[in-house]
């Protein structure tokens, strides 16, 4: 399989010789065709090597790893992706990048591991792109939409294609995206094949011919993961003219399909750009379009989102407050789930309500994980035997609706719950056995319940009722039944005398060993060190 390139750009030396030589580039599917100290020399090194990814630190001199990104976004052209390094103080900062379709973004210092992992998930995206650009570049319909939406194109071409595909007659037409979203391994219907995006197409086109009733031609292009489409106002006629009755039709018509219903949770979102009145303005609808799929979670409810001339609500980038972080992963700590729910119920409506962008949806979620995996790290857990760590870890380049994304979240949180639940037993029942370990081996000294607990920091009811639960015993009995064990040993071994006896083995009342002694044993220490003479065994022989 063809390797992708990639550049690295960085102005510290040993950062960008370390990454070189940490990751085994190969293996991720990428080789390294060049790197640049500066945004300046990398911006010339982009124009001659085509890299396909661009990993860039986010403060450099000359040109930062932003305005690298806005120069090369600005040309127009294809460009690659973009993986942003930054430090912790640069993480507010690193947000401007999501704007731009930052693939990712990683602090410093670079895990392996994870770096690995999200150059494989680009390694399988790229690839992904490019099965489907070599589909739709056999489609002479589809390398005409490309055209328009991306560069424009010759106004007499433009105009043959008006006549040939009988766009000439259209007062105005619009572009509209399609989207199949929740199709991923992690349903519940695990087993079910997902579809691809030329399935898709075939059955977006047989939708579109059931409603205008195979009376015009159609306009259909596969994108990297939607399905693009013209509706000039022809399509409208049975709609009243109107596009917002047009694509709610669409969309019932498609999630009716038996293919699709047969798959449990399918959703079909549809973004629809402005009005145009020529071919030659297409591309003002599409990049309308994309601008609409950019608030799908705003409308997730009706999976439905027209342009608005008037202005598109603002979309906000910020970070969740650490006051809702700290209370959502002391919840999933402490197993208080009805208490989880209510707060990630409230999370998702934020996203919702306050208009949260995509990129921002996917930064604010990992977060999340990352401190709830930190929870489980700090117990030694192992996270990765979490089943519901992958989807939350994986998702980012898939289309889900929000309701999808909740469901996956909550799963996690509440897997997440059960495994550190599991663990503090663990832990308790090796804290248990330590003081057991402790209390036998200082069982002799003045010790008691409230100096243990006050030793292993534990509230003394507490230690006693886990004592007891574990070992079946109460404590005080336990440790009476050591110091009465040690004193047989002596009473046996030595010849101390009985208070000193009582004395080695933890009793400050020689009395109230003797009356505990024989509550234990039925019988005084004198009579039984004294019974141990009789026994004495007579000599083989003897009579």
């Amino acid at each position: 399989m063809k390797l992708h390139r990639a550049i690295v750009v960085d102005d510290e030396i040993f950062t960008r010789k370390g990454l070189l030589q940490l990751m085994d580039w190969e293996a991720c599917g990428f080789e390294v065709v060049g790197e640049a100290d500066n945004g300046e020399d990398a911006l010339e090194l982009i124009g001659s090597v085509h890299p396909d990814l661009v990993i860039t630190d986010i403060r450099m001199p000359v040109l930062d790893g932003l305005e690298l990104i806005r120069c090369v976004l600005g040309r127009g052209t294809d460009h690659p992706a973009f993986i942003i390094l930054s430090g912790y103080s640069d993480f507010a900062y690193a947000q401007q990048a999501l704007r731009y379709g930052v693939h990712d973004f990683m602090l410093k210092p670079i895990d392996e591991k994870d770096f690995s992992a999200t150059l494989r998930r680009l390694n399988k995206r790229l690839h992904h792109e490019q099965q489907n650009a070599q589909l739709y570049q056999s489609r002479r319909t589809g390398e005409l939409l490309e055209t328009l939406t991306m560069n424009g194109e010759d106004d007499v071409v433009v105009t043959a294609w008006e006549q040939q595909l009988r766009l000439g007659e259209a007062a105005h037409m619009y572009y509209v995206l399609v989207e199949l979203n929740d199709q991923h391994p992690w349903r519940p219907d695990g087993n079910a094949v997902p579809l691809s995006l030329f399935q898709f197409r075939e059955l977006v086109e047989q939708a579109l011919y059931r409603l205008i009733d195979g009376k015009y031609p159609l306009y259909v292009h596969e994108h990297r993961n939607r399905i693009g489409i013209i509706v000039p106002d022809c399509f409208l006629k049975c709609f009243e003219s109107r596009a917002d009755a047009f694509v709610k039709a669409l969309q019932r018509e498609l999630e009716e399909l038996e293919l699709l219903k047969n798959q449990m949770g399918n959703r079909v979102f549809i973004y629809v750009g402005s009005p145009v009145q020529r071919l030659q303005d297409i591309h003002r609808s599409y990049e309308r379009a994309k601008e609409a799929a950019l608030h799908k979670y705003i409308h997730d409810h009706s999976g439905i989102v027209l342009y608005q001339e008037e202005g598109m609500p603002t979309l906000h980038y910020r970070t969740i407050h650490q006051d809702v972080l700290d209370c959502l992963t002391e919840q999933v700590e402490e197993i208080r789930l009805e208490e989880l729910y209510s707060t990630v119920d409230h999370l998702f409506c934020s996203f919702r309500e306050q208009h949260y962008a995509p990129e921002a949806v996917k930064m604010n979620l990992h977060q999340c994980v990352i401190s709830i995996v930190r929870v489980i790290q700090n117990m030694q857990g192992d996270e990765r035997s979490l089943q519901t760590l992958e989807p939350m870890m994986g998702w980012q380049d898939m289309n889900l609706s929000l309701g999808e994304l909740q469901r996956l979240f909550t799963a996690f949180a509440e897997e997440s719950s059960r495994m550190i639940g599991v663990l503090r037993k663990e832990r308790q029942q090796g804290g248990i056995q330590h003081i057991r370990t402790y209390i036998e081996q200082h069982a002799a000294e003045n010790i008691n319940l409230k100096s243990i607990a006050a030793r292993f920091y534990m509230n003394p009811v507490y230690l006693g009722q886990l004592f007891r639960k574990t070992y079946g015993v109460y404590f005080n009995e336990f440790l009476l039944q050591l110091r009465v064990q040690e004193a047989k040993r002596l009473l046996r071994q030595t010849d101390l005398r009985i208070y000193e006896v009582a004395e080695r083995v933890g009793f400050g009342s020689p009395d109230y060993f003797v009356t505990q002694f024989e509550k234990m044993v039925q019988a005084t220490p004198s009579e039984y060190r004294n019974s141990l003479n009789t026994r004495v065994e007579p000599q083989r022989g003897s009579e």
